[in-house]
């Protein structure tokens, strides 16, 4: 266990060390759209109910606060328009190596929730709290383009709650329940893939919602 935190850490350095000239270009594109700070944090829930700091590149306005819902919807009007490019290609998760490297996240666990949605630990759910949060992961990989699902005209947080997180939640419990070295090494790859080829939604570009 400590060799394998010991590699995921490194992995993080060099992931960070790497991708430097991508947080400049990018650090420029969010300061140049909006004023106020780089990155974005939100506490959520880590392993063992402990809360941490999770960073992202930020996609709103400083001054939006906690206005509309908790979950990021299809062409979400709150976000900046560089804030949109963002999420659609995922980029903006690219600073949560850090959080893998002080221990936080791991390149694959269950998705961090934030504390909007930390009621819904309970029973067999509670049960995704045994493992560190994940950048990658079975849920990740089936929900890519998440914001593309919710119904116009209904509440997202409700849709969420009572739809999308049983599920995902189920997902991640059937597979880190019996994890293996070459599954984690599967899902990790895959959830590269396809947050690369999946910036196009082909739900949405064939029509299909």
């Amino acid at each position: 266990m400590r060799t394998q935190q010991t590699i995921t850490r490194w992995l993080a350095s060099l992931g960070l060390l790497l991708s430097w000239p991508l947080f400049v270009v990018i650090a420029i594109g969010v300061v140049l759209d909006s004023p106020g700070p780089v990155f974005f944090r939100q506490t959520r829930l880590g392993r063992g109910g402990k809360k941490f700091e999770m960073i992202k590149f930020r996609k709103f306005p400083v001054d939006l606060n906690d206005q509309g819902p908790g979950v990021t919807l299809r062409d979400d009007p709150r976000m900046t328009r560089f804030g949109a490019f963002l999420e659609r290609t995922k980029l903006d998760e690219i600073p949560q190596l850090w959080n893998i490297l002080v221990g936080e996240m791991s390149f694959l666990g269950p998705r961090p929730e934030s504390l909007n949605y930390e009621d819904l630990f309970v029973g067999p759910y509670l049960q995704l709290l045994d493992y560190r949060p994940g950048i990658f992961g079975p849920s990740q990989v089936a929900y890519r383009n998440e914001s593309l699902l919710y119904p116009e005209g209904e509440n997202p947080e409700a849709f969420y709650r009572a739809n999308l997180f049983p599920v995902k939640a189920q997902i991640d419990l059937d597979y880190f329940s019996r994890a293996t070295l070459q599954g984690d090494i599967y899902w990790v790859v895959k959830g590269v893939l396809v947050s690369l080829f999946g910036v196009v939604g082909w739900r949405e570009f064939i029509g299909i919602y």
